[in-house]
């Protein structure tokens, strides 16, 4: 085995540990009621994709991909030497963008970024393939990078990864040719691949002429669901904790309306087919599962699986592994440095009880925003439904953590405030 996929696989079965494990201590100290499931299945993200991670590593070291992250191209990019995973390329990209404005010292990649290698957060974009997201949920049934998104992005946006004027590159007006850094409309406008595969729908099913009229109206509506979406692409960037999780809202806001407006014309398409046509068109769904299955090496596969098994069993109980119990609660430390807020914002008894709020608050999320994959649903009617439930949960999580934000910041003089933003460029993690 090469020294860098030793590095490689020992990286990741550290990383397992430390992430799923729930030690008693940390329970009891951040109040994370309901036990460590939800810690053990938020662990499983971070172990999912670590094959993909090489590969769109190799990828990101590609010239054609630096050349072709975030064009007004389409991400899908040219046929030949394409990957077959869609979603090494989705991470080349991503990773050339959002490192592109991050001034990260020597490191290769930010902490910030999901575990198959892309990235929630570019620049001031949140979800940046949003639509494409639920496009490939819906429709092909997998919601892979849908169930990454969680408390690493609502971390993100509290200890923002940019100092301002990184950030602030985003949004500066710059020539196209010289941009060194894409524009927060580029990311929004490239990030949308396409939209809902009509000619792909039509070919499988068969439509006759009253199916193929409520295909067409299903594909307007979808296009008008990503013009809801692209609504929400930040003008400015967000330069506080507070207006981060309000770019949040507002995409996952925008998400929500999307998915209402899709589920009467997609009802009525479905409604509209035969048994043997919803069995063609469920076809393109398992046709994603089996591409994607095969586009793993078969170890790294088997170890996913038995990964995936062990820590999103209801009845898995991760906490009795001392070390990394330890380990877990080093973990914790490192990403929320609360003794050092302490000192370095000089908080009263009263502000310290508040930042232990906040950061019980966001610590919760790894509960309800677990990455263990969605239950695979058996119909597009589903599984939108399924997709907006997931979206609501995130939603209300931004909002809860919002709100102890605000109580945290209320009696905070405007220099503490300032101390308290710039902790997160200053984070290497």
């Amino acid at each position: 085995m090469s020294r860098s996929r030793l590095r490689l696989a020992l990286a990741g079965a550290v990383l397992a540990i430390v992430t799923v494990l729930l030690p008693d201590s940390a329970e009891a100290q951040f109040g994370l009621r309901g036990g460590p499931l939800g810690i053990a299945r938020f662990a499983v993200g971070h172990v999912i994709g670590l094959s993909r991670l090489r590969h769109a590593r190799m990828a990101a070291r590609g010239s054609r991909y630096r050349s072709a992250a975030m064009s007004p191209q389409n991400p899908n990019g040219a046929e030949r030497g394409q990957p077959t995973n869609p979603y090494v390329l989705r991470a080349a990209l991503t990773a050339q963008a959002a490192l592109s404005g991050w001034h990260g010292g020597r490191r290769p990649q930010g902490w910030w970024r999901h575990p198959d290698g892309s990235y929630g957060w570019i620049g001031p974009v949140f979800w940046p393939f949003a639509h494409d997201d639920l496009t490939t949920a819906i429709i092909f049934g997998d919601t892979t990078s849908l169930s990454l998104y969680g408390y690493g992005d609502i971390y993100a946006a509290i200890f923002a990864p940019y100092a301002a004027p990184e950030l602030a590159a985003y949004t500066a007006s710059q020539g196209r040719r010289g941009r060194r850094v894409p524009s927060a409309e580029m990311v929004c406008d490239s990030s949308d691949t396409g939209g809902l595969p009509v000619d792909r729908i039509a070919a499988v099913v068969q439509p006759n002429e009253m199916q193929r009229t409520a295909l067409d109206e299903l594909a307007a509506a979808w296009t008008a669901a990503r013009d809801t979406i692209r609504a929400a692409c930040p003008a400015q960037a967000p330069m506080t904790a507070a207006e981060r999780l309000g770019v949040m809202q507002a995409r996952l806001d925008a998400m929500i309306k999307a998915t209402d407006a899709l589920a009467a014309p997609l009802n009525k398409f479905v409604g509209l087919l035969d048994g043997g046509q919803k069995a063609k068109l469920e076809s393109l769904a398992n046709e994603r599962r089996a591409a994607l299955a095969s586009a793993q090496h078969k170890d790294a596969q088997a170890a996913q699986a038995a990964q995936e098994a062990k820590a999103c069993d209801p009845n898995y109980d991760p906490r009795y592994d001392v070390q990394a119990q330890r380990q877990y609660q080093q973990l914790v430390r490192q990403q929320w440095p609360a003794s050092d807020m302490v000192s370095t914002l000089r908080l009263d008894d009263t502000g310290s009880a508040r930042l232990d709020v906040l950061q019980d608050t966001t610590l919760r999320t790894m509960q309800t925003l677990s990455s263990c994959p969605m239950n695979a649903e058996a119909t597009p009617q589903a599984r939108l439904a399924a997709v907006k439930t997931r979206l609501q949960t995130m939603q209300q999580a931004v909002g809860g953590v919002t709100d102890a934000l605000d109580d945290f910041e209320a009696d905070l003089s405007d220099e503490q405030k300032a101390a308290f933003e710039a902790m997160g460029p200053k984070r290497a993690m």
